[in-house]
């Protein structure tokens, strides 16, 4: 599915970008930066809802899988938001424990308080985080828009895999441009 409009009330989601991640990260997670960036100028233009998210944790269970860096704050200031972000005072800011920005935030009040219909969802890691909070975003019934060149995963066939068969499922699928031209052409 492509993108078919902005709802009146959608907001710009950024999952994970955050200094600990994107040091030394290899260029297709670097990538993300420019058209992340893009779009939360795009959304602060029109005044739409910037939510910025970072983790500081991760979920206790166990795995049979290895999990790089386990998500847990390695270094002094590991978890800030990198500089490229400009945060603004209008931000939201949500930090999360668990894969989904959803689980534990608050991120579902804040939306529905700011009257959000949509979101449109950008970061690290295309198969982790944006996708559970893809997920979940579906769950709660909002309109989920995936930009799909501003997010990156580590594992590319992760990427492929969730931006192919799964993102379909839960929402329409778009590049930058496609949801700047958008927002533009619906304010």
């Amino acid at each position: 599915m492509t993108l078919t409009t902005i709802d009146p009330t959608p907001a710009l989601v950024v999952i994970d970008l955050q200094k600990g991640f994107l040091e030394g990260a290899e260029p297709a997670i670097a990538a993300v930066v420019e058209p992340t960036t893009r779009l939360a100028t795009a959304f602060r233009r029109h005044g739409l809802p910037v939510v910025l998210v970072n983790v500081t944790g991760r979920a206790p269970g166990r795995t049979e899988g290895a999990r790089p860096g386990a998500g847990v704050p390695s270094s002094p200031g590991w978890a800030d938001l990198i500089d490229e972000l400009d945060v603004r005072p209008t931000d939201h800011l949500i930090t999360k424990r668990r894969r989904s920005a959803f689980h534990d935030t608050g991120l579902d009040t804040l939306l529905r308080d700011l009257g959000v219909t949509q979101i449109v969802l950008t970061g690290i890691s295309t198969s982790a985080g944006v996708e559970s909070t893809a997920r979940s975003a579906s769950d709660h019934g909002y309109h989920v828009v995936l930009a799909t060149d501003a997010m990156a995963d580590r594992v590319e066939g992760d990427h492929r895999h969730s931006v192919e068969r799964v993102f379909p499922k839960l929402g329409e699928t778009a590049t930058t441009a496609e949801v700047v031209a958008m927002v533009e052409a619906t304010r």
